[in-house]
């Protein structure tokens, strides 16, 4: 883990086609103007057709760049489907840009079935079967990116954030495996890991944003600027708000020390274990 330099993302010419998921709102809809300003063409997911079929309409006028809106639920398996096959019959895909989740907030014991089962279909699942379908197509040309969007909560949990914690915290883990498994070849994999933003996902959570401290929350626009500056730099994990890159050294230092340190064959002493 780490902030390292490394700028081959696409060939040399025209990007290629990216599919952006969660697209008709939030960080999805400023990611896809700004890879449309950029030249990509485009592939929106998201639930909302309109909102799509609006989106696209302006982005083809303003950039001429080919644009398909994908109205789909990437929390049932038909809707991951849908998007998966992309991976096998567009070649011209360089980039998936792992954008949709959702959160509900609130203790545990109070969660509803169908929200824990929709945090994790969408966050963890969905996830998880697109980038298998990207890197499948990705390694047999050996060219494209994935850019997962995770959470500082990917760190750290709070009383209120297990769930969306523990979701965020198995994209972190997922996304440094599969930069080891691309290591060495024409593939890069970044995990993004945002702070508080100001979308309408804080409305979805149940907590307003109008509760939080305006001093820790980024507009949509500075940090999709700031994941796109961190992508082009060729950053694997991506903290549009942390300013010390020694922080995120720190902590790999920490996590390989605690890891190297259960590589045993006896009990810790304070066990008592003969």
């Amino acid at each position: 883990m780490s902030f390292h330099s490394d700028r081959e993302h696409t060939q040399a010419g025209t990007p290629g086609a990216a599919i952006i998921t969660g697209a008709s709102a939030g960080l999805g809809r400023v990611f896809a103007e700004r890879l449309a300003r950029q030249g990509y063409d485009l592939i929106l997911v998201a639930r909302r057709a309109l909102r799509l079929a609006e989106l696209a309409l302006q982005l083809t006028r303003e950039y001429d760049v080919s644009v398909e809106p994908v109205a789909a639920d990437l929390a049932t398996s038909e809707g991951v489907d849908r998007i998966a096959a992309y991976f096998s019959v567009r070649d011209d895909i360089t980039l998936l840009l792992n954008n949709a989740g959702t959160s509900t907030l609130g203790n545990v014991s109070e969660s509803k079935p169908d929200q824990l089962a929709a945090m994790i279909n969408l966050n963890v699942v969905a996830l998880t079967r697109l980038c298998a379908a990207a890197l499948f197509a990705f390694r047999s040309r050996d060219r494209g990116a994935i850019v997962n969007v995770g959470s500082v909560l990917g760190f750290h949990s709070l009383p209120i954030s297990s769930i969306y914690s523990g979701t965020k915290g198995y994209v972190l883990n997922f996304t440094l495996g599969i930069q080891q498994e691309v290591a060495g070849s024409n593939v890069k994999v970044h995990l993004a890991a945002p702070g508080a933003i100001a979308t309408d996902l804080w409305e979805i959570s149940g907590v307003p944003l109008s509760n939080l401290d305006p001093a820790i929350v980024m507009t949509a626009e500075r940090a999709v600027d700031a994941i796109l500056s961190g992508f082009a730099l060729g950053e694997s994990v991506i903290l549009p708000s942390v300013e010390s890159s020694d922080l995120l050294q720190q902590y790999e230092e920490a996590r390989l020390a605690l890891l190297t340190a259960s590589q045993t064959s006896g009990p810790a002493s304070r066990y008592s274990v003969p």
